[in-house]
């Protein structure tokens, strides 16, 4: 469904507010709905003169961080091919690193930035000098600087280290892999590790003056997984589209759910906590409505990924300074969210009459339930995230939960002598169809007083 042009005007503006008040050289930006990129804009000039290069969504942008998600991916879809767990020490697969101070974290420490591994390089600042082999980073002795596992604490040298084992596993380069296994399946043709032209140069806002700076750019070596990446509005929106759930078959769902989920909170003294990091993923919490994305910032850029992961509705975001945006893209999402959705007809089609002796009213104790049918074909046991209420999905020997209390727990249909389902046991709980059924093998009998 196109964005009506009422829409667009205020997207437009509120995107040339921020060139302006921010005090950009350029920003684009784009939103994905349904798949797809259904707006997107670009304001000011690569130079930040007046009678500069106009930016594009067609023009490159470094985006920093974002670097780490494609990284992620490439790890987990090794995981997928049995090529290691995530509960693997790093010493088990990269042996140079047995005498290190982190060999024992573990691939899923290192993804989530829980290893406690130091979160800069040893030597100058890696963002800004050319970078060094693998080796060289070894050898300056990366620190913990918490046990591993004990908090957050975000790590651009784990991501290193997550790049090299990317390398080894599959014999070539990281930046190889990742543009072999993903970027050229999903055609994201202008994403590369150096900037290709057009491409915006990266530049410091003086914070008091209206003067710009020329920051550097290089590559950083064995550093580069932590940000190296430079794309465009078009093909990150892609990427966010893979977020989504459109991932082309390059990755499973449920490997792509399990990368989102909030494993360790970003905590910050004295604030509710809003952010988290998942397998590889930035995850967020605001107002009830989860995101997943990334952000990403170097040297002259800033650049932005979200994804509601109930509406799936998206933004991505470049800009070529230092510092200075502005909350942006969750405004730009607000815009849309006013837009309506495409409503899509419903037929019954889904052939769910195999299960259809499961719906109704169960109870746990005297806490009742209804269950009933999904069009995915998924059983909903009560409303997902009140009580224990969970979705369920079909598995070779019953359902296994989805949601809260109950997932990955099994549930089990326990049939009577005429082979009618007699009650349920979710995770050794059973519920009947009446509270405390006295034909159902409740754990502790049923009183023989019964009701009273």
């Amino acid at each position: 469904m196109p964005i009506d042009p009422a829409t667009a005007r205020k997207l437009d503006l509120r995107l040339a507010t921020e060139q302006s008040q921010s005090r950009l050289p350029s920003v684009a930006a784009g939103l994905v709905r349904d798949g797809e990129l259904v707006w997107s804009g670009a304001v000011g000039t690569l130079s930040g003169r007046a009678d500069g290069e106009p930016s594009s969504t067609d023009t490159q942008y470094r985006m920093g961080s974002i670097t780490k998600t494609f990284v992620a991916v490439e790890v987990m879809r090794l995981r997928d091919e049995g090529r290691f767990e995530l509960n693997d020490r790093i010493d088990s697969l990269l042996p140079e690193t047995a005498d290190a101070e982190f060999a024992a974290v573990t691939v899923a420490q290192l993804l989530s930035h829980s290893s406690g591994l130091q979160a800069e390089t040893s030597g100058p600042w890696w963002e800004r000098v050319e970078g060094g082999s693998w080796g060289d980073l070894l050898a300056s002795r990366p620190t913990l600087r918490f046990r591993p596992g004990a908090r957050f604490h975000y790590s651009n040298t784990g991501y290193a280290v997550l790049g090299e084992l990317v390398g080894r596993l599959r014999g070539a380069s990281w930046q190889e892999v990742v543009t072999a296994n993903l970027l050229e399946p999903l055609g994201l043709s202008r994403t590369t590790t150096r900037p290709v032209a057009p491409s915006a140069p990266g530049w410091g806002v003086h914070p008091m003056a209206d003067l710009l700076h020329v920051e550097p750019e290089h590559d950083a070596g064995a550093m580069a997984p932590a940000g190296q990446l430079w794309s465009t509005v078009e093909d990150l929106a892609r990427w966010a589209t893979f977020l989504a759930g459109d991932t082309a078959g390059l990755l499973e769902p449920a490997t792509l759910e399990e990368m989102c989920l909030p494993l360790v909170v970003n905590d910050t003294p004295e604030q509710a906590w809003t952010g988290a990091h998942g397998l590889g993923w930035q995850v967020w919490n605001v107002d009830g409505a989860r995101f997943a994305g990334h952000g990403g910032s170097m040297p002259g850029f800033l650049a932005g990924l979200r994804v509601n992961l109930a509406t799936c509705d998206g933004f991505v975001l470049f800009a070529n300074a230092t510092s200075g945006m502005g909350p942006l893209g969750l405004d730009l999402l607000e815009l849309l969210a006013a837009e309506p959705r495409e409503v899509k007809p419903w037929h019954a089609d889904a052939d769910q009459s195999a299960a259809l002796e499961l719906v109704g009213d169960w109870y746990w104790g005297t806490t009742g339930y209804d269950l009933r049918l999904a069009p995915d074909g998924h059983l909903l046991l009560g409303e997902p995230g009140k009580l224990r209420g969970t979705r369920l999905r079909p598995t070779e020997t019953g359902w296994v939960g989805l949601d809260g209390y109950f997932e990955g727990e099994p549930l089990t249909v326990v049939r009577d002598a005429d082979g009618r389902p007699g009650h349920l046991d979710l995770g050794s709980f059973r519920l009947s169809r009446t509270p405390y059924d006295p034909d159902a093998d409740i754990p502790g009998d049923v009183h023989p007083d019964g009701w009273h």
